[in-house]
């Protein structure tokens, strides 16, 4: 059986939504500012054609996250060092933790709504699933390195939206003291910094 092909205006209609989305989630001070009815008034498409392509708030949400996220798991599955398959683990799980806390930072309200929307854990969401195995790979592949499913879960804490957007907006921390931070941890943890 072959696979459908979305149709032309599917995927235009898509791609719209996506940038109207994209736009008015940026202007907006609250993730629950924005409606359904907005994003689909702004794309010049029926608040149907957004339930059909997306299912619902959170699966268009999903959807404008994963569209944002696309270089980083570029770069992850075949790019070069330091995010690439090739480089040694010791290395690429700083950058690929750096990497997640910058685009957390880049995109603080949308990452919050996205993890909030996860139901009563942001822990089942479907990217921090994707992230924990990686990086719990990685771990794995350090000697001596123990438990690595608890590890992987500790680290990736330290990129976790709530926690973000507290120390960005709160704690009014600068980014790049938050990246020096969670370097230094990161090392702590991987035993490559001394304690």
């Amino acid at each position: 059986m072959t696979e459908r092909r979305p149709r032309k205006d599917a995927v235009r209609n898509r791609m719209a939504v996506l940038a109207a989305a994209d736009a008015l989630f940026n202007r907006r001070e609250s993730p629950e500012d924005l409606t359904m009815a907005g994003i689909a008034a702004a794309a010049g498409v029926g608040k149907a054609t957004l339930f059909r392509a997306f299912g619902d708030r959170t699966g268009l949400l999903r959807a404008l996250y994963e569209a944002r996220l696309q270089p980083i798991m570029e770069a992850v599955e075949a790019g070069p060092p330091p995010l690439g398959p090739t480089t040694p683990p010791l290395q690429r799980v700083p950058a690929l933790l750096d990497a997640l806390l910058c685009f957390k930072l880049d995109n603080r309200r949308l990452a919050l709504a996205l993890e909030e929307a996860a139901g009563t854990s942001p822990y089942r969401a479907e990217n921090y699933e994707r992230w924990h195995r990686l990086v719990q790979d990685m771990l794995e592949q350090i000697p001596g390195m123990a438990d690595s499913d608890f590890t992987a879960h500790a680290l990736l804490a330290a990129t976790r939206a709530d926690l973000v957007e507290h120390l960005a907006g709160r704690e009014r921390v600068e980014p790049e003291q938050m990246r020096t931070q969670l370097a230094g941890f990161t090392a702590r943890v991987l035993g490559t910094h001394p304690l």
